[in-house]
Formats: C-alpha cells, structure tokens, sequence
C-alpha cells in the first residue's frame, strides 16, 4: 500500500475545520482565512474548509495543507457533490479534495466511482466522507487516499450538542479492517480528551471543527450548562 507523502504527514495530527455557517458573522472569506491562520499556529497540521472563496483565502494565509469541499445544497449528496465541484476546488487551491462517498444519488446521475477516476487520472487527492463502514469499504477499494467518519453521525455539526460524542465504534471497525491505511475520525469531537481517545482508537488523525471553530456553538454550550 502507498501512501502519498502529504498523507502520511498528517498521520498522528490535528485537522481543524474552519467553516462558518449562512447567516453568520463571521460568514466571510478573510474571516476564515484569519481563523485558519490562528488554528496553524495553535498546532493544526491541516485545515479543512469549504467553499471556492474560502478554499483560496485560506490556502493564500497558511503553509499547512488544505483539505478543499463545496456544499451546495443541504439535502442528500452535497459535499462535492460533482466532478465539476471536485474540480473548481482544485483550481482554487485545495491540496485534498473532500467528497461524500456514501452511494446515495447525485445531481449528475454519476456514481462515486464515476467521481473518483477522472480525479484519480489527474493526480488530485481524494477524501473520502462516509457515514457507514459499507462507505469505508467502497471507498478504500475505489482508491480513495483517506476515508473519513465525517457523515456517520447524520446530522450537521451545527445540531450536535456537548454530550454528543465521536463515532468510536466506526473508526475501530474501520481501523481493524484496514491497519495502516488512513482512517480519519471527524464528526462530534468536542475535547482533547476525546480526540485523545479517537487516536487510540486508531484514528490516522483528527478533524475538530465546531469546538475550536465556531464560537456560536460553544457560547450556546456555557450558556447552556448555565441555564441547568
């Protein structure tokens, strides 16, 4: 098994999402831009980030790798849903390219191996966003570069609350099925104790979005536990 050289960079690492959600303050390109350059310093090996406008700020502000996704759209398929997608984050700067890899219809009518290949031919590389280890399973066998737990939890990180925790049971299945090959855990990391416990579970690295990313969710936690 090969693994490309920025892959095997992360291994053991922190990936930070930095998004913000429509309506938001902090809903611009240079805000973005601004939160990922604090996430490198901090520590983050990689950020993930979605959006053409952010994918090019973000990627003209730090020197770590940038894992590039483009929703469109809030139903079904929307995580680079498209070739065409997949594409334009190259184009805008993206060193990885996150795809939802789950077998459901797409807007184009294309599979996820219809998906894949074109982007395999032209050397892009590719993350695999899954919600079952049926998904894992497809995707390591498509040649995907790293697979991730990013949609078993299925809903958006924006819903998940503090207690919610990551999909431990998925990454270890997923680990013991496939060692050594990267097996990222995303989704519902809320603390360094649970990333700690993701790594030990086999994770190949970890994505933390909402709690180091979106002051909104974290503020609505404190508040939260304030109330009770």
């Amino acid at each position: 098994m090969s693994i490309h050289p920025l892959i095997q960079s992360l291994k053991g690492t922190l990936i930070v999402s930095v998004q913000a959600y429509p309506g938001e303050p902090l809903r611009t390109p240079e805000a973005m831009a601004l939160m990922a350059r604090a996430c490198e310093l901090g520590g983050a090996a990689a950020i993930r980030c979605q959006g053409l406008a952010d994918i090019s700020a973000i990627k003209g502000r730090v020197e770590v790798p940038v894992i590039g996704l483009w929703k469109d759209g809030h139903d079904g398929v929307y995580i680079t849903p498209t070739l065409r997608h997949a594409r334009a984050c190259v184009a805008a700067g993206a060193d990885i390219v996150a795809i939802d890899a789950t077998d459901r219809p797409r807007p184009d009518g294309k599979s996820v191996a219809d998906t894949l290949a074109p982007l395999k031919e032209e050397g892009v590389l590719t993350m695999a966003d899954c919600m079952t280890i049926d998904d894992i399973r497809r995707a390591v066998d498509l040649g995907f570069d790293i697979v991730s737990t990013t949609l078993s939890h299925g809903t958006a990180a924006i819903d998940c609350t503090m207690a919610d925790g990551p999909d431990l049971p998925l990454l270890r299945q997923a680990a013991k099925e496939f060692p050594g090959f990267p097996v990222v855990c995303e989704g519902r990391v809320h603390t360094p104790d649970e990333a700690r416990a993701a790594m030990d579970a086999g994770a190949w690295a970890v994505v933390v979005g909402t709690a180091i990313t979106h002051p909104t969710s974290i503020t609505s936690w404190f508040a939260a536990a304030l109330d009770a």
